[in-house]
């Protein structure tokens, strides 16, 4: 990588749409030094800072960002943390809670820092919806919508479960300040003849007495990522493709009859105006990233680390057994931990990958 700089060096494994984004905010992030590209495409480019195999980069970085196919998550995650470097790696953690599990007993065991990409929980419309629910100022929370709809991109590894529900079972997550009872998941393959491409899951929070909507398409003429939070007295809509007001609270309610056995058409509705609170903005991946790199520096750890991780994959698998047996799928059948106090570096010693992202 040529002289070195002052600060750390870090890789980014696989410069498709989303690392390249990853290359770009590294390289004007505080406390970092170099950034290296690594994907099997720039083998013998000759270019800078440039490798086609993560094994060739390892030697002369301190972290590594996998921004890689799901399905390499975890040979990347665990080849990098056996070579004593910091990962990031980006949303889902691994495919399976398996994998996940193996990867954070491995972070532990070399004591090098592990944070899962879930990039919106370092968005600050979703913190604001998280203060609106956490300090009740919809009154009691009775559930969200979660809607991330598009026309594609279909992925070659994964359904559209796996490669977009992360996002919302992490917002969903850190909003409610709570992890899942059960999921119930539903799908269909309409043009993909392995992997559904419209889904929708329905995620309960027993112990807060929630219930959270979520569906996601492939296939969908329009763009939608939208989260709505609806309470007994207000209800608040999280817009994140607006270009302003990306938070809006409604003063909307409905109220219930006064009478247990009234009939429904006695309930009461409320509808007052429309706020909108400021947010600062702050690009979340680049949030993202220098939280990542002060964690390193620092040795601190992450606010979404590989726990917050593992508890998104635990969902995803519940919600692939769901699907497959047609039932709700209590987040206990999946989260029964690895009976092993360590793990051992002939199982972690695995064949180099440089997958493309």
């Amino acid at each position: 990588m040529g002289e070195r700089r002052d600060g750390l060096r870090v890789g980014v494994v696989g410069v498709g749409y989303w690392g390249s984004k990853h290359v770009r905010v590294l390289r004007s992030t505080t406390g970092v030094g170099e950034v290296a590209s690594i994907d099997q495409r720039l083998s013998g480019s000759g270019e800078p800072a440039s490798f086609g195999d993560l094994s060739e980069a390892l030697p002369g970085i301190d972290a590594v960002v996998i921004a890689t196919p799901p399905s390499t998550h975890a040979d990347l995650a665990l080849q990098a943390i056996m070579a004593g470097k910091h990962v990031l790696v980006e949303k889902p953690l691994a495919t399976t809670v398996a994998e996940a599990r193996l990867i954070i007993k491995a972070a532990g065991a070399m004591g090098v820092v592990l944070m899962a990409g879930h990039t919106f929980e370092h968005n600050a419309a979703v913190h604001k919806l998280r203060e609106l629910v956490q300090q009740r100022d919809l009154g009691q929370l009775y559930y969200l919508d979660c809607a991330r709809l598009n026309l594609g991109l279909y992925q070659p590894d994964v359904n559209v479960i796996a490669d977009l529900a992360p996002h919302d079972i992490s917002i969903s997550n850190f909003v409610l300040a709570a992890r899942p009872s059960r999921v119930r998941a539903w799908g269909s393959r309409h043009v993909h003849p392995d992997y559904e491409d419209v889904a929708h899951m329905q995620l309960d929070y027993d112990e807060i007495g929630v219930r959270t909507h979520i569906h996601v398409s492939w296939l969908d003429p329009r763009k939608v990522r939208r989260v709505t939070a609806v309470g007994s007295e207000k209800m608040a809509v999280y817009n994140d493709l607006a270009e302003d007001e990306k938070i809006r609270v409604y003063d909307k309610s409905a109220m219930p009859p006064e009478e247990a056995e009234g009939p429904l058409s006695r309930v009461a509705y409320h509808t007052g105006g429309v706020q909108s609170p400021y947010v600062a903005f702050a690009e979340p991946l680049a949030v993202q990233d220098q939280h990542f790199v002060d964690c390193v520096v620092n040795g601190a750890r992450p606010s979404v680390d590989g726990d917050s991780g593992l508890a998104v994959v635990e969902v995803l698998e519940a919600a692939q057994i769901s699907m497959a047996e047609q039932r709700a799928v209590e987040l206990t059948e999946v989260s029964q931990p690895l009976s092993i106090d360590f793990v051992p570096r002939q199982q972690l010693a695995l064949a180099p990958s440089g997958a493309p992202a």
